[in-house]
C-alpha cells in the first residue's frame, strides 16, 4: 500500500488521546482568548466575576495588581470605558499595546512608589489581584507564597481603595485560607468566594471578593 495512504488512514482513524480530551475545555479558552485578542486566557475569570458581580462602573479609577500580560488590564478597561483610568502593575513589563484609559508599570507590590498614584487622587474604585507566586511544586511552599501576595494585595487596597470600592483577589486555597477571608470580611461589607469555571480544574486557585469597602 503507497505511503500516502497509510498516512490518510491514520488522519481519519487517529489514536484516542486521553490529554487532549481532558483538556478540551481549556483549550477552548485559549482559542478564544487568542480570536478576541487578549493575551492570557485568564481574563475570562475576571468576566465571570463581572458579569455576577459587577464591580466595576464605568468611570472607575482600577488598580490591577499582578498585571502581566495583560488581559485583566484591557477587559478592566474596556468595563471603565474612555472615562475611567486603569493602572496595572507587575514584576514584569507588559508589552501589548493599550488604550489611552489604561497604563501598566514594571514595579514590585512590595516597594511602590506612591508618587504613581498621584493622576489617581491616591484612591481607587476597585482593586484586582490574579497575582500568583513562581511555584516550586511544594504545596505548602506555594501556598504560603500565595498567602504573602494575597495580604499584601489586601494591605494595599485597604491604603488605596475608596469607602465603598470594591476587592478581586485570587489565593491558594490552604489551611490559612479562612486566616485571609476573616481579614477580608473584617474589611468589607460583603466578602464572597468564587471559582471560575475557566480556571484550571487541578488549580487551587481560588478567588476572595470584597463588596463595598467599610
Amino acid at each position: 500500500m503507497p505511503c500516502g495512504s497509510l498516512l490518510d488512514r491514520f488522519r481519519k482513524s487517529p489514536m484516542p488521546n486521553p490529554t487532549l480530551k481532558k483538556n478540551r475545555w481549556q483549550d477552548h479558552y485559549a482559542r478564544k482568548a487568542q480570536k478576541e485578542h487578549y493575551p492570557a486566557r485568564s481574563v475570562y475569570k475576571l468576566q465571570e466575576i463581572q458579569r455576577k458581580h459587577r464591580l466595576i462602573q464605568k468611570g472607575d479609577h482600577v488598580l490591577d495588581l499582578g498585571c502581566a500580560p495583560g488581559a485583566w488590564l484591557l477587559y478592566a478597561a474596556e468595563q471603565t470605558g474612555e472615562q475611567g483610568r486603569v493602572l496595572g502593575v507587575d514584576l514584569k513589563a507588559v508589552a501589548i499595546l493599550m488604550p489611552s484609559q489604561a497604563r501598566a508599570i514594571t514595579g514590585d507590590i512590595f516597594d511602590l512608589d506612591e508618587a504613581l498614584f498621584k493622576p489617581f487622587n491616591d484612591k481607587f474604585n476597585v482593586v484586582l489581584s490574579d497575582m500568583a507566586p513562581d511555584t516550586t511544586g511544594n504545596k505548602h511552599v506555594d501556598a504560603a507564597r500565595s498567602q504573602n501576595l494575597a495580604e499584601e494585595a489586601l494591605n494595599l487596597a485597604q491604603r488605596f481603595l475608596e469607602p465603598g470600592g470594591n476587592f478581586v483577589c485570587k489565593i491558594f486555597q490552604s489551611g490559612d485560607f479562612k486566616q485571609f477571608t476573616d481579614a477580608v470580611r473584617r474589611c468589607f461589607k460583603i466578602c464572597k468566594i468564587f471559582k471560575p469555571q475557566s480556571s484550571r480544574k487541578a488549580s487551587r486557585e481560588i478567588y476572595v471578593i470584597g463588596i463595598r469597602k467599610l
